[in-house]
């Protein structure tokens, strides 16, 4: 809509300051307040039937009758405004319904403070610096609630029945119960579907990070519709991949070659580390499975001596480390390291990081739903090279191909 520029001449008349424009009782704040009533006037009249003073309200059964003073919040602040009311008192206005304590867009603004991790505290803070409207913290607290039947929906949401690849990790947050704050794993999984695109399929809350929860995650994953997973990326876990094959009796389970890497190196001193990685690389970067068997038997030879417990490693999760070497060079690393979910876990511990505990489970999914539905947004295209994936799994899994 167009507005006169004559008409902006003469709103804006002799303002001098940015105050007189912007501030409390400025022309921005009366503006708004003279248009709302204005358009709860017209709603009114269009309820009624005539307009004020019209002789066609003249026994109608209903009058205008009077009005009531309130106060709404908004993103420019507190605005009180007179809402006119009717003598049968049926009117029920549109623009600020009854109950209504806020302008539409105010509580998207508080949810989106609570999403980038911002205590209630904090946004109570920064809503009275930007916008001069005072708030309680149980009020915010009231607000980011009302999207916990969302969190349910999505978490129990069916899914589709082929992610040919999975990624399962966990994070670790701090709950407060009967006083105490202990630690608790939030269990993650994040599937690529068929078309290439991450999905997180879910999250769940434990006291311990353990095969026998994982159980029952992957129970509930298959309970909502997932029928197959081609391959699974854990870290080390004792008894994760029995936990998987249980459920999923065909899938390949593939450990995280990062995983195995870091704990290799644990044993060794800081000034070996870079050659032992070095050597390290040899298996996990040769082109096939035999040569990288080869380089391992290499790798034994050298630091048995002083490490045997490194090639030991190595040999004993071997069936489980090998899986990727199926695939061409260009999407190993898709398939042999949990980067993917981890990056996401480094943005998700961003935003709990200035939590010092949480109270209730449903305060870390109401904050960890918001966070993760604010990294998707990213996830717009298919990963890289994944159309050479697919063509690889339909000749793998033929027989598992679900159209």
């Amino acid at each position: 809509m167009t507005i006169p520029k004559e008409l902006l001449d003469q709103l804006i008349g002799e303002l001098k300051s940015p105050e007189e424009f912007y501030g409390k009782g400025g022309l921005i704040e009366e503006l708004t307040r003279a248009i709302t009533e204005r358009a709860l006037e017209g709603e009114l009249t269009h309820h009624l039937g005539y307009p004020k003073n019209a002789p066609a309200g003249n026994n109608s059964g209903n009058s205008r009758n009077g009005k009531n003073p309130k106060r709404v919040k908004g993103k420019n602040g507190e605005l009180e405004v007179e809402v006119p009311r009717d003598r049968n008192g049926s009117f029920e206005p549109q623009l600020i319904q009854k109950r209504q304590k806020r302008f539409d867009g105010f509580d998207e603004k508080i949810i989106s403070l609570y999403a980038r991790g911002m205590t209630t505290r904090d946004i109570q803070a920064q809503l009275e610096d930007l916008y001069g409207v005072e708030i309680s913290p149980s009020f915010i607290s009231t607000v980011t609630d009302a999207i916990m039947p969302e969190v349910k929906a999505w978490q129990n949401r069916p899914l589709e029945p082929l992610y040919p690849v999975v990624f399962l990790d966990a994070i670790r947050i701090k709950s407060r119960s009967d006083g105490l704050v202990q630690n608790m794993a939030v269990y993650l999984a994040l599937g690529i579907n068929v078309d290439g695109l991450k999905e997180v399929l879910g999250m769940w809350i434990a006291k311990t990070e353990g095969a026998k929860f994982w159980l029952s995650v992957l129970t509930d994953l298959k309970n909502r519709g997932l029928q197959d997973i081609f391959i699974a990326t854990v870290d080390g876990l004792r008894g994760f991949p029995d936990a998987i094959e249980t459920v999923y009796p065909q899938t390949k389970v593939q450990l995280c070659i990062v995983h195995m890497i870091r704990n290799s190196l644990k044993y060794v001193s800081w000034k070996q580390r870079k050659e032992m990685a070095a050597d390290l690389k040899t298996i996990y970067r040769a082109d096939t499975v035999e040569l990288a068997e080869e380089n391992l038997g290499l790798f034994a030879e050298k630091w048995d001596h002083t490490h045997p417990t490194v090639s030991k490693s190595w040999y004993a999760n071997w069936e489980r480390l090998i899986p990727f070497f199926d695939y061409p060079k260009e999407i190993r690393k898709v398939i042999y390291t949990t980067n993917a979910i981890e990056s996401m876990n480094m943005s998700l511990r961003k935003v709990t990081k200035n939590r010092g505990s949480f109270p209730t489970d449903d305060a870390v999914f109401k904050l960890l739903y918001l966070a993760l539905m604010n990294i998707t947004k990213k996830w717009s295209m298919p990963i890289q090279h994944w159309k050479q994936a697919m063509n690889h799994f339909a000749i793998l899994f033929e027989d598992r191909m679900i159209n």
